[in-house]
């Protein structure tokens, strides 16, 4: 082995001791060779003691990467008690560890009690309602001529599909059937599944409301189960009313669930009216929160800005961001006049109404922006479409309506940016109440993003 050099300052000492004595060459020879040694030896205990903790290190990043921001717990899938054909879809989903909204949740709904479950959005509530859910129907040995045993409700027909697809995964190995009624589509196809059977159904309000209504071989009288997905989302929609009627159709010997992102005085109200008083309870009711303790609602991983602008100088704010991050050319690379390569960005931009989105995507569009839309006024067809070309897109630009903001999963998004913000919007930040300038502003638009860390 190649011998180490001596440090800086022994190197120079043993350099004196020999231009002042020749004698002293084989005694300073010997002191350098002890003092490599040592040194040597030191060297060698330091990279074993830096290996010891890079891998320390690095076992802290993949525990922190494993546990997701903080919201895994430590109970496994494996752990529950469910059924081996559920089990197996779970495992081959690569799910292995519980969320705390799973794990309090899942205990409570395979009991069969009624649940008000309150978890930031991305916590994982899909999988909590679902699996007690299916394994009601498979423990039920439910059939296609039983009819609907289980409803979930969704705020959008986003949200519907991205539910029945983790459902598709969940109940790869059951044999229930599964389907949606979201409108856009022809009602009588959708009439003719129902009157076939479907076990477990996903479905927005306002088409569940009209297939109640109006299609006769809807079988929802042997239903065991209810699922109400980001309440508070519904509430915003004004599907309160149309959600009442619901729940006056469907048979009130029912498992009861609702799950919501906020818990708002509304959503306390609709609870109330959901689940009934409490002598008129006919199970238990066990509520569930995750983040009440937590004073930021907003997800781990978000580098979050603001900035108040005028009612007219907000699309030019909203253009030159637009075109900053989708062109060649980086803002920093701008100034220092470099040309860097094409950035791949995703980036969501939610306004308030669907003519909001279709004038803002037309306008874009003509000044060279190419960017996707979703609103209610297109065909349901177009919409789903755009949706899950947008999911698999490595870059792009996605308008929508402020009401697609909840729940929906969207991978590798950069930058979401928000032309409606208010100051009680939930997705807040930290000094927002105490910054002077916004208070005192607040009568003004705001107009804010949220950055991906």
């Amino acid at each position: 082995m190649a011998a180490r050099a001596l440090p800086e300052s022994v190197h120079h000492t043993a350099c004196d001791e020999l231009q002042k004595d020749d004698r002293k060459e084989e005694k300073g020879k010997r002191k350098r060779e002890r003092e490599e040694d040592i040194g040597m030896e030191a060297t060698g205990k330091e990279k074993m003691e830096g290996m010891g903790k890079k891998k320390e290190k690095n076992g802290e990043e993949k525990l922190k990467k494993g546990k997701g921001g903080g919201i895994l717990t430590n109970r496994l899938f494996s752990e529950l008690c469910i059924s081996e054909l559920t089990a197996k879809a779970i495992r081959e989903m690569n799910y292995t560890h519980l969320t705390k909204i799973q794990a309090r949740s899942i205990p409570h709904l395979m009991e069969g009690s009624d649940v008000m479950g309150s978890a930031k959005t991305g916590s994982g509530k899909t999988l909590a309602f679902l699996i007690p859910a299916i394994e009601l129907l498979h423990r039920s040995h439910f059939l296609p001529r039983n009819g609907t045993g289980v409803v979930v409700v969704c705020p959008t027909r986003e949200l519907a599909i991205q539910t029945h697809n983790v459902a598709k995964e969940l109940m790869k190995y059951h044999s229930q059937t599964l389907g949606y009624v979201i409108g856009g589509t022809n009602m009588r196809s959708e009439a003719n599944q129902l009157a076939e059977g479907i076990n477990v159904l996903v479905a927005t309000p306002g088409m569940l409301l009209d297939h109640l209504r109006s299609t006769s071989s809807f079988k929802y009288k042997e239903l065991k189960c209810l699922i109400i997905d980001e309440a508070d989302r519904i509430l915003e929609q004004n599907f309160e009313e149309d959600m009442k009627q619901i729940f006056k159709r469907l048979p009130r010997d029912r498992q009861t669930v609702l799950f919501s992102a906020t818990q708002t005085q509304k959503v306390q109200d609709f609870a109330n009216f959901t689940f009934g008083k409490n002598e008129e309870r006919q199970r238990k009711l066990v509520y569930v929160g995750v983040d009440d303790s937590e004073l930021k609602p907003t997800v781990e991983g978000l580098q979050q800005a603001y900035c108040v602008i005028p009612s007219e100088k907000r699309f030019l704010v909203l253009y030159t961001f637009l075109r900053l991050k989708v062109h060649k050319e980086q803002m920093v690379e701008v100034l220092r006049g470099e040309v860097g390569e094409e950035q791949k960005v995703k980036i969501m931009v939610f306004f308030s109404s669907c003519s909001s989105v279709k004038f803002h995507a037309e306008l874009l569009n003509f000044l060279g922006i190419e960017c996707y839309e979703i609103h209610g006024q297109l065909k349901q067809q177009k919409r789903t479409s755009t949706f899950f070309r947008f999911l698999k897109e490595e870059k792009g630009i996605l308008l929508c309506p402020n009401v697609a903001a909840r729940g929906l999963d969207i991978p590798d998004v950069d930058y979401l940016c928000n032309m409606i913000l208010q100051m009680t919007q939930r997705i807040t930040f930290t000094e927002l109440v105490v910054l002077p300038e916004v208070i005192k502003a607040k009568e003004r638009h705001y107009c804010s993003y949220y950055r991906k860390n």
